[in-house]
């Protein structure tokens, strides 16, 4: 399907606010109401919008340190291991990327003993992991919340 400049209109107001009312949407892109409410409705059954949800600043909840991995993997095991730590509540997302089997995973823990302990305990634990890279974000310049189209 082709998408034309009211729905990339649409998204980056949405990317702005995900509360904003159809009303509002409808003001600041010039169509009307009932035409937002649809234009959403197909956007979301086609997949462009995934879901509706809301950014949290893990710091304020105590999730100071943010941690970026490279997890190389045994091609065999990859995706029992990408699932494993998938389920596991501190590795906030994880992606197969280009490479060696190789995993790339964001984590956010309270502080350095309880990366310290995730690494340990956690990751260094699971079987078919051959290789671990990690480091350390010093500060947020831009994230993926507030790309626009």
């Amino acid at each position: 399907m082709k998408y034309d400049e009211i729905d990339h209109k649409l998204i980056n107001e949405l990317i702005e606010d995900g509360r904003i009312s159809y009303v509002e949407l409808a003001e600041k892109v010039g169509i009307s109401r009932v035409a937002v409410k649809e234009r959403i409705k197909v956007l979301k059954e086609e997949g462009v919008i995934e879901k509706f949800t809301i950014t949290v600043n893990s710091e304020k909840f105590g999730k100071q340190v943010s941690a970026f991995f490279e997890v190389d993997v045994e091609p065999k095991q990859l995706q029992i291991v990408a699932q494993n730590l998938a389920d596991n509540p501190n590795v906030a997302s994880i992606y197969q990327m280009t490479g060696p089997s190789t995993l790339h995973m964001h984590v956010l823990v309270e502080n350095f003993k309880k990366l310290e302990k995730f690494i340990n305990d956690e990751l260094y634990s699971v079987q078919g992991i051959t290789r671990v890279e990690s480091s350390i974000l010093l500060k947020r310049f831009k994230s993926r919340v507030g790309y626009k189209l």
